[in-house]
């Protein structure tokens, strides 16, 4: 009888599992079905409106003078062996202090740092990467080379080959999920962890399937797990959307923040029109289901999580669940009025916060390798 109820616990275990990854994936296909047919209906209503010019974009041929100037920085290079993958970074501040690594968001790369590259290089060796897939960095063709680990590794890598074992590490947006995922499994290369606009990603799965509102502010998570529509829809009207993501009133820089010069938007465009560009980016969000839940999400490192109030895409609430994962010094820092682009939007405000952050417990001088 004990063996027959026994059997009964374990089917019945195994069962719930199924229903659950069933209801799981279920829900995922089903929000990437209605993602697709409101795109489908914004593209017949911009095909309406704007016959002639919805299918007209421009290949930007020449970068616009805002990525050379030198005072952001040194154009560099790295070739990683066991990846074969180039990357290209920026950087500045002498060779011997301590390093301080920057990783950009979507749809961004290595220049929506350019404000923090400035500030911190007079105590700092500052590197802005293009992550893979981005900028003048090497772009994987096959989708299964953005998953997590593979990613997670490229920053190990880089970390490496600049010389260092361990690093102050940035992140805002994509880059924040990375820089969480980098602490947690190579906690000692971390000397201090600055996320900006990006939640712990157990927080954000957790948060987002207890949470409608949460999954209809994410729905281009499921949007872009379409092949090659979704970089169809972000390129129609010469980019208009992805212009849009950084100025419209609903998701751009807020009134109050520093907008983007026509220049600078020149340079988003620059490095999103390249062929393959848009494709490489969107393969960062076509692995986040596969990589869900994480197997660890502890992180032992001092962490400071920056938040933009008024951020269109993510819930302010989860900036506060992120402190159960924490096991060291967590500080939370919520910026009135400032939006999801925040180290753009209010540099001065994040600079100073961030300075404030590095001086506390052990000092400036803990960071040198």
């Amino acid at each position: 009888m004990a063996r027959v109820l026994h059997n009964l616990l374990v089917f019945s275990i195994r069962l719930a599992l199924k229903i659950r990854v069933l209801g799981y994936w279920s829900l995922i296909y089903g929000y990437c079905a209605l993602c697709t047919i409101v795109a489908l209906l914004k593209l017949w209503w911009n095909i309406v409106l704007r016959p002639t010019t919805t299918f007209q974009w421009a290949i930007r041929e020449t970068p616009p003078a805002c990525l050379n100037d030198t005072s952001l920085g040194t154009h560099c290079y790295v070739r990683i062996k066991e990846s074969g993958l180039r990357f290209h970074y920026v950087a500045a501040g002498g060779r011997g202090k301590p390093l301080m690594l920057f990783l950009h968001g979507f749809p961004e790369f290595w220049f929506s740092w350019r404000y923090q590259l400035r500030e911190f290089k007079s105590e700092f060796r500052v590197v802005a990467i293009d992550m893979r897939g981005y900028g003048e960095s090497d772009l994987p063709l096959t989708t299964e080379s953005y998953r997590f680990e593979y990613l997670v590794t490229d920053i190990k890598d880089i970390v490496e080959y600049l010389g260092y074992n361990r690093c102050c590490l940035v992140g805002h947006d994509w880059g924040g999920t990375i820089a969480w995922l980098f602490a947690i499994h190579y906690p000692e290369m971390v000397t201090k962890l600055i996320v900006l606009n990006c939640p712990h990603p157990s927080v954000f799965s957790d948060y987002a399937l207890r949470h409608p509102s949460q999954l209809l502010k994410s729905s281009h998570f499921f949007f872009f797990q379409l092949p090659r529509f979704p970089e169809l829809m972000l390129s129609i009207n010469d980019f208009k959307a992805l212009k849009a993501l950084f100025t419209s009133r609903s998701t751009g820089i807020g009134r109050k923040g520093r907008w983007l010069t026509a220049e600078d938007m020149e340079a988003y465009l620059y490095a999103l029109s390249q062929p393959g560009a848009l494709t490489g980016a969107l393969n960062y969000y076509r692995n986040v289901f596969s990589s869900l839940p994480l197997s660890q999400n502890n992180v032992r490192s001092p962490v400071l999580l920056l938040w933009g109030e008024r951020d269109a895409f993510l819930e302010q609430e989860m900036a506060e669940a992120c402190r159960l994962y924490i096991r060291n010094h967590f500080r939370l820092n919520i910026i009135s009025g400032a939006s999801h682009w925040l180290q753009q939007d209010q540099p001065d405000i994040v600079n100073t916060l961030i300075w404030t952050f590095l001086k506390e417990g052990e000092g400036r001088k803990s960071y040198r390798n």
